[in-house]
């Protein structure tokens, strides 16, 4: 399994990213897929989670309205599209896969928001 997250970099407070995340190694379309943040001194926490097919998703509270997880099985590909970035949203962002009772994660994407 090979989670590959691109997408990351230095937006100002109110302004938009998009994060991908490229998969390898399994069967994509048969899995649900995660994104989670770690900022510096917190535990890494769920941000956005989607169903196999894309037709469930689910939200942090924090990152509702905002964020929007999306997948293309023909790309192997997760997205989270991130609009009105706030300074708390700045973080490592890590997709994630639980395959066989074992979760794997990519190397993570540094999202700065700073003016």
């Amino acid at each position: 399994v090979q989670l590959v997250e691109s997408g990351g970099g230095l937006v100002q407070p109110g302004g938009s990213l998009r994060l991908s995340c490229a998969a390898s190694g399994f069967t994509f379309s048969s899995y649900s897929m995660s994104w989670y943040r770690q900022a510096p001194g917190k535990e890494r926490e769920l941000v956005a989670h989607i169903t196999s097919a894309g037709g469930g998703t689910n939200y942090a509270d924090s990152v509702k309205g905002r964020f929007t997880i999306s997948r293309d099985n023909a790309k192997n590909t997760v997205y989270l599209q991130m609009n009105s970035l706030k300074p708390e949203d700045e973080a490592v962002y890590y997709c994630s896969v639980l395959r066989w009772g074992k979760v794997y994660w990519g190397q993570g994407t540094q999202v700065t928001v700073s003016s």
